[in-house]
């Protein structure tokens, strides 16, 4: 039975890593393109990236509450 789970282990590492590379490409080309978008699009022109980010969820949160607000008295 051991040499079995030796091989399971073994299996198990391999699928592991070979998803954990596949997801961290991904990830990685993800956040090049929307760091990209938000330096050509939102950034401001005294923002850093990340500012513009920070800034743009502020916004978003802020919409979403007066959104909320908006709805919960009836469109008014």
């Amino acid at each position: 039975m051991g040499k079995l789970k030796d091989v399971n282990k073994k299996i198990e590492e391999t699928v592991v890593g070979g998803y954990k590379k596949v997801e961290d490409t991904v990830v990685g080309g993800y956040k090049k393109v929307e760091d990209k978008f938000v330096d050509k699009f939102l950034r401001k022109d005294d923002e850093t990236i990340e500012k513009a980010k920070e800034r743009v969820k502020k916004e978003q949160e802020e919409l979403k509450k007066k959104n909320e607000e908006i709805i919960k008295n009836g469109g008014k």
